[in-house]
């Protein structure tokens, strides 16, 4: 009996709710049901199609734009329409995912060449808002879920304009947050053309994520490395009541009246896991300080370098409020001096190491024929960005040299290096004086 619905606008009308579309196909069991479901498609049809005209050209536009968030991102990494990418051939599907960024539901997430994308069980559609293409993501995470009885981690896919809180965005944009648990998939939860080799890293979620996402975001160029927490490097000394035996590698804190959790990562510090996620690199930290300071708790002031105006000297914090008081030298010597974030000045050398590396991004961009025909590397075997790493720690050194090179020990050759002044020298002078009286007297006296 639905075969005499509008399919047409039925389809235009819910294109971002294929759920809608199926159930209004489910219930027109009636000629009377395919005719009244036919007026409201048609009517809800026209009143879209009469504000549109009605409104400027700039509203439109907006209208247009504001239900896939993850649309145009300024690296030129564009993400298709939910119609472009759901032609695209799908390599690897995985069922029965959790999400919970951009949107809390349960999902079948897809793989392909260019895009990693959601889609409702039983349907074909891509959910649009949850449409990553490979060449936006920045950052990729894993991290253990807290206060859970049961072991889960959840992976974070960072695009550009998604994560840093003064970051330009003409259009918003969502990160990806899905949880995965510590088993295997279930059978029959894996598909696409690479399902078969997918089988072979399927002993766990992790393992298999690990792999697809690893796959993807070399084939479309991309030098992001899935970062862990490292309990060696730090951890928090408070003790978990859900799993008593295992060392917490985030801190509870407070940004404003919401409470999350913070991470100490290598690259960076992450707050989560609820909106607005934030990531703050470490060459974007200008400095850390504390304030508030109590007998329990205390407060986390970290200053970031926005760029805002052009201007690159131009800062901002954000606190981070009623951290523990046991986590302060975990946080203090672990994490902020071991990085030497608490000292401002250091963060030209951080500041230097970034644009080192936004420089050969330019360079990569601008020679990217010429790479790919290379495997993506350089002459050196090296790629851009290693390239860069090396040139920023080069220049750190030579620094150091530098500073050596300028320091004068002292003229005196026993020295030892220890730079005694010339004061230091006549006390020392003295003191052998008159160590050799002393010595002179006793002969005397032996005579």
């Amino acid at each position: 009996m639905a075969s005499g619905l509008d399919s047409q606008k039925l389809n235009t009308v819910f294109q971002s709710r294929p759920d809608i579309v199926e159930g209004i196909r489910q219930a027109a069991d009636s000629p009377s049901r395919i005719k009244l479901f036919n007026n409201i498609v048609g009517f809800v049809y026209e009143q879209l199609n009469d504000v549109q005209s009605e409104e400027p050209a700039q509203k439109r536009r907006r209208v247009d734009i504001e239900p896939t968030r993850n649309g145009q991102s300024s690296n030129g990494a564009v993400a298709g329409s939910a119609d472009d990418v759901a032609n695209e051939d799908v390599l690897l599907e995985i069922k029965d995912i959790s999400v919970s960024i951009p949107q809390r539901k349960k999902f079948d997430l897809c793989f392909t060449a260019n895009h990693l994308y959601a889609r409702a069980p039983g349907t074909k559609a891509p959910m649009p808002g949850i449409i990553f293409p490979w060449k936006s993501i920045e950052y990729a995470f894993f991290l253990p879920v807290p206060e859970k009885s049961q072991v889960q981690h959840n992976y974070i896919l960072l695009p550009q304009n998604s994560y840093f809180p003064s970051q330009p965005a003409t259009t918003p944009v969502d990160p990806l947050v899905f949880t995965i648990p510590a088993t295997a998939p279930k059978p029959g939860s894996i598909g696409g053309p690479n399902a078969s080799a997918a089988s072979a890293v399927s002993d766990s979620y992790s393992t298999l994520f690990h792999w697809a996402i690893n796959k993807c975001l070399q084939a479309g160029g991309k030098q992001v490395q899935i970062v862990a927490a490292d309990p060696s490097k730090f951890h928090s000394v408070i003790r978990q009541p859900h799993r008593p035996k295992e060392q917490a590698v985030h801190v509870k804190a407070f940004r404003g009246s919401k409470d999350g959790f913070l991470f100490f990562l290598e690259n960076g510090i992450l707050w989560g896991f609820k909106k607005p996620l934030m990531f703050l690199p470490l060459d974007k930290i200008a400095a850390i300080s504390y304030t508030n300071v109590l007998q329990r708790t205390f407060n986390m002031v970290v200053e970031i370098f926005t760029g805002e105006g052009g201007d690159e000297e131009a800062t901002d914090e954000i606190e981070f409020a009623m951290l523990d008081q046991e986590d302060y030298n975990g946080i203090n010597e672990d994490y902020v001096t071991r990085h030497k974030l608490q000292d401002r000045s250091l963060a030209d050398q951080r500041k230097a190491k970034r644009e080192l590396i936004e420089n050969s991004k330019g360079k990569k961009g601008a020679g990217e024929g010429e790479q790919e025909a290379n495997g993506g590397t350089g002459d050196d075997g090296m790629t851009e960005l290693q390239r860069a790493q090396l040139e920023a720690e080069q220049q750190l050194q030579d620094e150091e040299d530098e500073d050596e090179e300028d320091y004068d020990p002292g003229s005196d050759g026993d020295s030892d290096g220890s730079g005694t002044s010339s004061d230091d020298d006549d006390d020392d002078d003295d003191d052998a004086g008159e160590d050799d009286e002393e010595e002179g007297d006793e002969a005397g006296d032996d005579e």
